[in-house]
C-alpha cells in the first residue's frame, strides 16, 4: 500500500437539511412528498454508503426546475469534494451544463467522447444521430 496516498475521509451522512427536503414532517413516509424531494432522499441514501463513485441515470426526470437546481448543486459539491458521479441524462442543457466529459451512445455504442471545452449541442446530436465525421475522442 502506498502511504503516501491520502485514504478520502468519509463524509458524513446526509441530513434532510443538508439535503434542503421541503416536509412539513420529515418523518412523513416518503411516498407523501413531492418528486424532487422524492428525488432527494434516494440521492441521500446512495451518499449515506460514503461511495467513491456515484452513478446517476436521469437524476431530474419529472421533477421541477428548483428541485433540479437543488440536485445539481448537491452533485456539483460531490465532484468538488472528489467523488466521481456518472450522470446519464437524455436532457441535453443537464449534459452541456453538468458534465466534465461527454460520451455519446449512437446505435448502443459510444460514438463520441468530447472534453467539456469542446463540446456543444451541434457536436453531441451530430454524434448521436451518427452524422459525426469524426467518431473518435474529440481533440
Amino acid at each position: 500500500m502506498d502511504s503516501s496516498r491520502q485514504e478520502a475521509s468519509p463524509r458524513s451522512p446526509p441530513t434532510g437539511a443538508s439535503l434542503r427536503l421541503k416536509a412539513s414532517d420529515l418523518d412523513a413516509p416518503v411516498g407523501t412528498l413531492s418528486g424532487g424531494n422524492q428525488q432527494k432522499v434516494v440521492l441521500g441514501k446512495w451518499l449515506a454508503t460514503n461511495p467513491k463513485v456515484l452513478i446517476i441515470d436521469e437524476p431530474t426526470r419529472g421533477i421541477d426546475v428548483g428541485a433540479k437546481a437543488e440536485v445539481y448543486r448537491t452533485l456539483a459539491e460531490l465532484v468538488k469534494e472528489g467523488m466521481a458521479v456518472l450522470m446519464i441524462s437524455s436532457e441535453l442543457p443537464e449534459v452541456l451544463g453538468m458534465a466534465d466529459r461527454v460520451l455519446v451512445m449512437h446505435e448502443g455504442r459510444i460514438s463520441a467522447d468530447i472534453a467539456r471545452a469542446d463540446v456543444n449541442e451541434e457536436r453531441v446530436m451530430s454524434a448521436a444521430l451518427g452524422t459525426s465525421p469524426s467518431l473518435g475522442r474529440a481533440a
